[in-house]
């Protein structure tokens, strides 16, 4: 894997997709001499670029894939029918701008060690944590010690996926030992995410170390970190967005309402009938109908289509996009203590997050009050006849997981760790799953095929190369 993202390619993504925070961007004389040719970028501008980098990584076309393959939502046409089918191939997956992205992010941390800047340097590890956590939950074993130093590595390594997720754990170590620094420069101008608040950026890493003690079963750890991760709705980390075409559109609202209409829906995705069953249950305490009508409207592309709702919901131009929530720091929180018997806890994190969907918060927009209520669950509910238990689970305990786990599949809509989850859960235990039926076939998707690119460069890619449906060590 060589180290294809040059500044170049940093300059083309803050073009194409920038943002307001990168008006500046042509003040650097060697851009304006030779942008063919750029040979220094400040680490503020660094910054700017890679946090579009990673931004546009939670919306592109393998976010999309992946939620088609937990069944949140249906390939309809052209390319995507075929990813329902769950036909693909290694031309079907690249790591560009994945990988390139990570060298840059890795990138600002050089250039901050040079000026004793531990918090812009805390805030590159996080993103070179996001980056690499997205590529080994996707591939699984993934090239990350050597990953960043093509000189003496042109040719690096493919990690364990194991080992992976452990040097990730000890990154965002690093990254919150560097923003807990009592002094260092200030970046508020470039960061687009929280406006340089490192104690933000803390809790946000934080956030992503429960996630991945998650992902590997550490229930202690995950609430451990999740204690101290994102601590309120006002410290999501949200990818703005605005209006104008090919500058700022939300990138789900420019694939479902611009150049794909049609390719891509609810209709015969489980997401929408698990939504109407809870909708239809005789749940008095939850009615979830104003959340179904926000993700999804009726007859956008065709008369009775199930479509994204791009009108006045989730997916307009100027929605914010989810990378971690306060939602899914809690429900990791509510997750990892049900599965150690600590159902107290458990529901306590669980009732927070039905007190934020009741005031209609999600993801940076406001539910309308009718067809939303949320009220606090009690443990009896979740007995064997209670009215949170419609599947009638012998016990409290998996009952209540089923309902977090329902919770978090519904709120984790067009992000990856849907996917992730859908693979875990069959591991997790005890063990408790959605009834989230295949597309097509009789094999459940359970992996992204290693990239032609790679696998024609580099001699370490694992052989025999693995498909779609051969699982990854983690899940």
């Amino acid at each position: 894997m060589k180290k294809w993202f040059s500044y170049t390619l940093i300059i083309a993504f803050l073009t194409i997709n920038g943002l307001s925070s990168c008006q500046r961007l042509f003040v650097e004389p060697n851009i304006q001499s030779n942008p063919n040719a750029v040979t220094d970028v400040d680490v503020a501008t660094l910054l700017a670029g890679t946090l579009l980098g990673v931004s546009f990584l939670h919306e592109d076309t393998d976010v999309r894939i992946a939620s088609i393959w937990a069944g949140e939502l249906n390939g309809l046409s052209r390319a995507h029918q075929g990813f329902a089918q769950y036909i693909v191939s290694s031309q079907s997956f690249t790591w560009s701008p994945l990988y390139p992205v990570g060298s840059q992010a890795r990138l600002i941390q050089t250039k901050a060690d040079a000026v004793g800047d531990k918090w812009t340097k805390g805030v590159g590890q996080v993103l070179e944590a996001l980056v690499i956590a997205k590529a080994t939950a996707l591939y699984g074993d993934v090239p990350y010690s050597q990953a960043f130093n093509d000189v003496t590595y042109p040719t690096p390594v493919f990690d364990k996926q194991a080992d992976v997720y452990a040097a990730l754990q000890t990154t965002l170590d690093n990254a919150i030992s560097n923003l807990s620094a009592s002094t260092g420069l200030a970046f508020s101008t470039q960061d687009f995410i929280y406006k340089g608040d490192v104690t933000k950026w803390k809790a946000a890493a934080n956030t992503l170390k429960a996630r991945l003690y998650l992902h590997t079963g550490d229930y202690a750890k995950a609430i451990a970190s999740a204690s101290q991760g994102i601590s309120s709705t006002a410290g999501d980390a949200l990818i703005p967005h605005g209006t104008s075409l090919g500058v700022d559109l939300n990138q789900n609202y420019d694939f479902f309402r611009v150049n794909r209409a049609g390719d891509t829906g609810f209709d015969g995705a489980y997401l929408p009938k698990l939504l109407q069953s809870r909708i239809q249950s005789a749940n008095t305490k939850t009615d979830e109908t104003a959340l179904y009508n926000h993700y999804i409207k009726v007859g956008i592309t065709a008369t009775g289509s199930l479509d994204p709702n791009t009108v006045d919901g989730a997916f307009t131009a100027s929605a914010p996009h989810p990378i971690l929530t306060y939602y899914e720091n809690q429900l990791i929180i509510a997750e990892s203590q049900a599965r150690l018997g600590v159902t107290d806890n458990a529901l306590a994190a669980l009732n927070t997050v039905r007190a934020g969907l009741a005031t209609g918060y999600v993801n940076g927009k406001s539910l309308p009050a009718s067809g939303r209520k949320y009220d606090a669950y009690t443990l009896d509910d979740f007995g064997t006849t209670g009215l949170a238990n419609p599947t009638r689970l012998a016990s409290v305990q998996t009952a209540l997981l089923y309902e977090i786990i329902s919770q978090r599949y519904v709120l984790l809509l067009m992000q990856y760790e849907a996917f992730n989850d859908y693979r875990r859960l069959a591991k997790a235990t005890p063990v408790v799953q959605l009834p989230i039926p295949l597309y097509t076939g009789t094999q459940k998707p359970q992996r992204f095929i290693y990239p032609q690119g790679e696998i024609n460069t580099n001699p370490n890619v694992p052989n025999p190369l693995p498909d779609q449906f051969t699982k990854v060590s983690v899940f």
